[in-house]
């Protein structure tokens, strides 16, 4: 069963947020293509994976390498069921 892409995104956010509280969330709202609601739900606009390369990059640029790590390992249960051309070279 394919993954809702939105549901990578989630995983994402809520692993950051594990690590670095409500900061994870204005961050994630601050990447283009990419809409935060208040109540915690998201949509993505445009390419997918443009998208959730920049939300990894935009936790990598403030907190490095870890946070890039963090981001991974919130998806890799995910990413079997996610189509190749989806998924940007940094969460491999």
């Amino acid at each position: 069963m394919p993954v809702k892409k939105e549901e990578l995104v989630l995983r994402i956010v809520r692993e950051q947020e594990l690590v670095i509280g409500p900061l994870a969330w204005r961050e994630a709202k601050k990447v283009s293509g990419l809409q935060v609601g208040e109540d915690g739900q998201v949509k993505v606009s445009g390419s997918f994976k443009i998208v959730l390369q920049a939300l990894v990059q935009r936790y990598e640029g403030l907190f490095g390498p870890a946070s890039v790590d963090v981001c991974r390992e919130a998806v890799k249960g995910l990413l079997p069921d996610v189509p190749k051309e989806d998924v940007p070279d940094v969460l491999r």
